[in-house]
């Protein structure tokens, strides 16, 4: 009998979720909940590993093989993906893998799933996937109980908070949520990176512009947990409950950078929050310990912002002392019609040109994400969005269709308007919420269909990274190296299921 008492798993999805892409360009991302989970676990003294497929580039029979050898008393999925919200798309990869695990080891293995995507339809998945239960919710809390429970060989399950299971009679239970932790440093002490053999993590490309060699030296680092915002799209709040945000001490943050600076030599890191600027005092808090230490001017950070949350000029500056070279913004649409649909702040098309041009200056480079087929979106508005993205001309952009992801206002709403969704009957299924998978499927707009949206996004990519203006301000800023590369990437044409055809399930 193993002793391991928990596996935490991240199941193999890159090929079918980035098609082509997935070779080169696409980050390999540490599995940051997984790393939380373990180190709350490991504290608590149970036996728990990690086993992530994708950075392993397991098939599935190989991920499900290594489980049963592992021979876990609990098998957790930890399902989420590189955006906050992309937990959906990844799922086929957890069931696939799943199923043959059940094969293999003849159902001998509990299993669990968690993660976005669980805790938005929790029912529906343990109806319609291969696991023994279902966590709503954070995770740790959850699983620390039901390894208790399995441990002592009882099915006593309701005692078991913000789980989903069957009972003796093979109905549908579940029980009320587990609470929420409000003190991070104590209750979720971080990040455990002796877990994972860091040297398999490679950085998004962009990120490291530049200095694409040290692609390799690469970390995800988490600050905080939860949004306060609303925006309709977006599903980020669903493990959480409600609208919130909670945050690791600055203290506690730079005590983990150290640890990759100094044991892992690890200067690209990624801050994975929905929103990290936001917070002016705890941003600048992170940012003093920083620049103390010396560490700001080999360190290569990039975060999320919105337009609305960049009116701090001191903030901004420590920013850049401290090695945030990247500002990931949020821009979605350039008409306002459409953000206001979205409930995406109030600000302008000035206020936009305006925020990336001083923090340009300042010295940031700018991801700016856009998202084409929002509700109100009509060929004319994406044009629009289109225009503005290549006035801006940022150093990378981000095309995104519209998706009407379940735990998010859009996924109702979607519904109630009978407007088709991957996972209709007959539509692709959970893959269809990739952006870059063969199935796609966006969201149709009150005046497009999803294969209009799809194909005036995919247009948008190609006119904008073949932009000679864009291409002549990467080789002056990057070189001629990293010019070559995003030329190679765009060769790279992604095959569409459902673009150029009506979709009607």
């Amino acid at each position: 009998m193993s002793n391991l008492d928990v596996l935490l798993i991240t199941p193999p999805s890159r090929l079918d979720v980035y098609q082509t892409l997935s070779n080169e360009y696409a980050a390999i991302e540490p599995p940051v909940w997984s790393m939380l989970i373990a180190k709350y676990l490991s504290k608590l003294n149970y036996n728990v590993e990690i086993l992530d497929a994708e950075a392993n580039n397991f098939s599935h029979e190989q991920t499900a093989e290594s489980i049963a050898n592992k021979n876990p008393k609990l098998a957790v999925f930890v399902i989420y993906g590189q955006q906050p919200s992309a937990s959906s798309q990844c799922m086929p990869a957890g069931t696939k893998t799943c199923n043959k695990l059940k094969l293999i080891a003849d159902g001998g293995i509990k299993t669990l799933v968690m993660g976005t995507h669980a805790s938005a339809l929790p029912k529906r998945t343990l109806e319609e996937e291969p696991y023994d239960f279902v966590c709503q919710g954070e995770g740790p809390i959850t699983i620390s109980n039901l390894i208790d429970v399995i441990k002592k060989n009882k099915k006593d399950y309701d005692k078991v908070p913000g789980l989903w299971y069957r009972d003796k009679d093979n109905d549908i239970k579940s029980t009320i949520r587990s609470e929420m932790f409000d003190n991070l440093d104590l209750q979720l002490p971080g990040q455990d990176w002796n877990f994972l053999d860091m040297s398999k993590y490679k950085a998004h490309n962009w990120h490291t512009f530049g200095r694409l060699d040290t692609r390799d030296k690469y970390a995800s680092l988490q600050t905080s947990l939860g949004c306060p915002f609303k925006c309709t799209f977006c599903c980020i709040n669903a493990p959480f409950e409600r609208n919130t945000i909670r945050f690791w001490s600055a203290k506690h943050i730079f005590n983990q950078i150290k640890t990759l600076v100094e044991d892992y030599g690890i200067f690209n890191i990624k801050i994975p929050d929905e929103m990290f600027v936001l917070n002016p005092k705890q941003v600048t808090e992170i940012c003093d310990e920083i620049i103390s230490s010396g560490y700001g001017k080999d360190l290569n950070f990039w975060a999320y912002a919105r337009i609305d949350t960049l009116d701090d000029n001191v903030m901004l500056e420590k920013m850049i002392k401290s090695g945030f070279k990247w500002l990931g913004l949020g821009i979605e649409s350039s008409n306002p019609n459409v953000r206001d649909g979205v409930v995406k702040g109030r600000f302008t098309n000035y206020d936009i040109e305006g925020v990336v041009k001083k923090v340009r200056d300042m010295g940031f480079n700018v991801g700016a994400n856009y998202i084409f087929g929002l509700p109100e979106d009509n060929r004319d508005s994406m044009n629009e969005t289109l225009e503005l993205a290549l006035r801006i001309n940022s150093e990378w952009a981000n095309f995104y269709s519209a998706m009407a992801y379940p735990g998010s206002q859009l996924y109702p709403l979607a519904q109630k308007n009978k407007w088709d969704l991957p996972d209709d009957k007959g539509g692709p299924g959970w893959i269809g919420y990739s952006q870059h998978s063969y199935d796609t499927l966006p969201l149709r707009t009150n005046h497009l269909k999803a294969s209009e949206v799809l194909e005036f996004r995919d247009r948008a990519f190609d006119t904008y990274f073949n932009d000679n203006s864009y291409l002549s301000m990467i080789k002056n800023k990057f070189g001629v190296d990293t010019q070559k590369h995003i030329s190679k990437m765009s060769e790279h044409k992604l095959k569409r299921k459902h673009q150029f055809e009506d979709v009607n399930y």
